[in-house]
């Protein structure tokens, strides 16, 4: 019984290449308890394998939280087993905005603590006592109220490039780093202010909702699938966009352009950009801003001394890496000193 990738990523985007069908990229996720993880696990790897599911799934003691691409003529399969599990029947899907048939290049379904690491006590707290969902329209409403605060729950290299009008974008590398930020810089206001809080998908959001409440603020609001289905719903109503920029995505693809505005800058440069890239240095891989000038000439990587080392022959690049770490500057998204034109830490 396979229950692991036999293909390569290169193996697999030239089977995509060939077989010429249009895929749908999607995101999910549901708080839930689920008690064997690793045979709910394995019934999910088993069944999406057979339907050509790619992608990077959690499953936790929690919930599941989902990110990945399914053959468009195979949505209804797929959609009719997610229907068949009890805690995902009819569950919201959010389907990109922006499609490309190589989001996700392998499938994994890995078994976590949590399904977002937060680095919280769920024990003190009512996970499931959250707050006060709201679609596109009363969201556009909420944040023109002078009672409102609008705080994004995302960290500080996907705010970089797009974030709604107004909001609090903290400066923070996790998403447990905001929690406390948060709550200290608005705990005057628990009773007299509205918290209107946003994230990619609504994962982050949920969490962050009963969590404040639990700290006792009072009005607690959070848009309901996120910039993704704010994005849809603007859309299809016609409503006013208020957001600014691209929104930030964990796949290939690393962002969806929601507006024309163009907030971030390049790294390197500092011309308006904002693309994110890998440096393509492997034995770095830190993620930044780069613009289409900086990369052709830093040939794609984010330092002189990454250029040298990726423009060595590929054995000699091996040798070097052998019996390090990697470093850990993939975990500082756009941190690092060579960066000239990075945000602040």
């Amino acid at each position: 019984m396979q229950l692991y990738n036999t293909l390569s990523a290169k193996e697999r985007e030239e089977l995509i290449e060939k077989a010429g069908k249009d895929r749908l990229t999607i995101s999910f996720y549901t708080y839930a308890h689920i008690k064997n993880t690793e045979i709910f696990r394995n019934h999910l790897f088993i069944h999406w394998n057979e339907m050509e599911v790619l992608g990077r799934i959690y499953v936790a003691h929690e919930g599941i939280n989902a990110q990945l691409s399914v053959p468009a003529e195979n949505f209804e399969v797929f959609k009719n087993h997610l229907d068949s599990i009890t805690f995902l029947e009819n569950v919201r899907l959010n389907i990109a905005i922006e499609q490309n048939n190589k989001s996700f290049l392998k499938l994994k379904v890995k078994i976590r603590h949590k399904i977002v690491a937060d680095g919280l006590n769920d024990d003190t707290f009512d996970v499931t006592n959250k707050g006060i969902h709201v679609g596109a329209e009363k969201f556009n409403e909420l944040i023109e109220d002078p009672d409102t605060v609008l705080v994004d729950m995302r960290n500080h290299y996907e705010s970089e490039i797009g974030h709604f009008k107004n909001a609090i974008t903290p400066d923070v590398d996790t998403f447990r780093d905001s929690l406390d930020i948060i709550e200290e810089d608005l705990a005057d206001h628990k009773e007299d202010k509205k918290l209107v809080m946003y994230c990619t998908g609504g994962i982050r959001c949920e969490k962050a909702s009963a969590y404040y409440k639990h700290k006792g603020f009072k009005q607690v609001y959070q848009l309901e699938g996120g910039i993704i289905e704010y994005t849809r719903q603007v859309n299809s109503k016609n409503l006013e966009n208020k957001f600014l920029g691209k929104n930030f995505v964990f796949d290939h693809r690393r962002g969806e352009r929601i507006s024309e505005d163009v907030i971030a800058n390049c790294h390197q440069c500092g011309n308006p950009c904002d693309t994110h890239v890998n440096c393509a240095n492997e034995a770095c891989h830190l993620l930044f801003i780069q613009c289409e000038a900086c990369a052709t000439k830093m040939n794609n990587c984010c330092s002189d001394n990454c250029k040298e080392i990726h423009e060595l022959p590929f054995e000699e690049q091996k040798k070097l890496r052998k019996g390090k770490h990697a470093s850990n500057k993939i975990f500082k998204k756009g941190r690092s000193e060579v960066l000239k034109f990075k945000k602040s830490q």
